[in-house]
């Protein structure tokens, strides 16, 4: 088996590409927009376009349990059912490079693609590399534009029987509370997911003009993103301090709630929506403490994942790298 894998992250915004070498880790990584909209045959063709090698996939939405097929994943419209593992093959029909003793003639072997759930590559990759290297149980989060989940125990992706456990962002919070992709009514992805999150931003700061984010912006709240909101909490704006401390709280309630579920008393929290940092956080760390019941909150914490978005990179070239039966086992 190669030495060398590409693992890919398939958003609903950016295609995010890395080569991986097996000892070294991250080699090299690209961003590409997804292009979405433009449907799924689309987006396969860009993907292939980015890979020559052995390769693992996250993406949102159900997997089966073979890792070749996603189910209507949020944020990417008219993904009923993709079989990524076939469309893919046909794709690289011509077979790959065999990097293994760095080799260069056009001869190679044919791509194993295997297909994850975005959230449990990152947590695969933050077993391997990152903030949950330490632990053998623990829950991973996911903010962007949505809101992933991924349950590690003992060492092993918990997968559920289908291979559908772990989806946190449609827990609900409060049930008459904003509708998110699926049209679960005050799931936590429908406040902290960054569409929802900014949309929420933008409704509660147009009265509020003395904020330091329409100075940003230029009066253009249509422009506004989490960002936004770090740059002007940063800065010591309260409005925007209070944006992410009410996402903060959501999330913090919601993961309370998974922990009396699991007793996992370890939550590591990544993704784009994430480098807010303390401003989302602290305020989740507050609530999930007092949404986990008292016999379960010794030992309970909150962590941010120090690799950023390159774990769900690294954690997709893991899951290549180990194969059909890829797990978390150091």
């Amino acid at each position: 088996m190669s030495d060398y894998a590409i693992g890919i992250d398939l958003g609903g915004t950016n295609l995010k590409a890395a080569l991986v070498h097996r000892a070294d880790g991250l080699v090299e990584r690209r961003v590409t927009p997804t292009e979405a909209d433009q449907g799924p045959d689309h987006v396969v063709d860009r993907m292939a376009g980015l890979v020559r090698d052995l390769i693992g996939i996250g993406s949102p939405g159900t997997i089966n349990w073979e890792r070749t097929t996603i189910r209507q994943p949020p944020n990417l419209p008219g993904w009923l059912e993709v079989n990524l593992r076939t469309a893919l093959h046909s794709r690289l029909a011509d077979g790959i490079p065999d990097r293994t003793d760095d080799k260069t003639d056009d001869e190679g072997e044919d791509p194993v693609v295997l297909v994850e759930n975005d959230a449990n590559v990152a947590g695969l990759g933050s077993a391997y590399y990152g903030s949950g290297r330490p632990f053998d149980s623990f829950v991973m989060v996911t903010l962007g534009t949505g809101v992933g989940g991924a349950i590690i125990y003992q060492n092993r992706i918990f997968r559920g029987a289908t291979g559908a456990a772990g989806e946190i962002g449609h827990m609900t919070v409060n049930h008459a509370g904003p509708f998110e992709n699926f049209g679960i009514g005050g799931a936590v992805e429908g406040y902290v997911g960054q569409r929802f999150l900014s949309h929420h931003a933008r409704l509660r700061l147009r009265s509020q003009t003395d904020s330091l984010v329409h100075t940003l912006l230029d009066g253009d709240l249509d422009a506004l993103s989490p960002k936004t909101l770090y740059e002007a909490a940063e800065a010591g704006d309260e409005p925007a301090r209070e944006v992410l401390a009410w996402a903060g709280h959501k999330l913090g309630v919601v993961l309370g709630s998974a922990v009396n579920l699991l007793d996992i008393r370890t939550i590591i929290v990544g993704g784009g929506v994430s480098a807010a940092g303390t401003y989302i956080l602290d305020p989740a760390r507050e609530a999930l403490r007092e949404f986990t019941i008292p016999n379960l909150r010794s030992g309970l914490q909150l962590l941010r994942e120090d690799r950023g978005n390159d774990v769900g990179l690294l954690g997709a070239a893991r899951l290549a790298f180990d194969g059909e039966d890829a797990q978390v086992g150091r």
